[in-house]
């Protein structure tokens, strides 16, 4: 029985602890120097993001990323166009249903929408 009471005062003790005189000054140098280091962690990532974002930039303009970009573009791009007119060509049908094309671009639409709404609602809900 002895060691339940003596439980209960000590973890009565321990629950309650002492304020020292100078908790307030200590407080205060604690928060100083927390907002020293985070201005400090600030500072650094910045100038590491603009050092990075320039040696990036100055790799990309150094190595003709450019034009190597648009010469491997431009066998994908006549693809691409003849793909397209070919689609256009077929797609005349379309055109023939006059006032109904619009309507079922516009149903195309809402459903896009329709998904999109769905979708953010699961992300909500997660």
């Amino acid at each position: 029985m002895a060691e339940v009471d003596f439980e209960r005062r000590l973890e009565r003790l321990f629950a309650d602890a002492p304020e020292f005189g100078d908790s307030e000054a200590f407080a205060a140098r604690v928060e100083r120097r927390l907002d020293r280091g985070w201005a400090t962690r600030r500072v650094l990532i910045g100038v590491a993001g603009v050092v990075g974002g320039v040696i990036g930039a100055s790799q990309l303009v150094l190595t003709n990323f450019a034009e190597d970009l648009q010469s491997a573009t431009e066998g994908p791009a006549r693809l691409l166009t003849a793909g397209v007119s070919q689609v256009a060509a077929d797609s005349d049908w379309m055109s023939a249903l006059s006032g109904a094309g619009n309507v079922i671009w516009l149903a195309a639409g809402l459903a896009g929408l329709a998904v999109a709404f769905v979708i953010t609602r699961m992300i909500e809900e997660i």
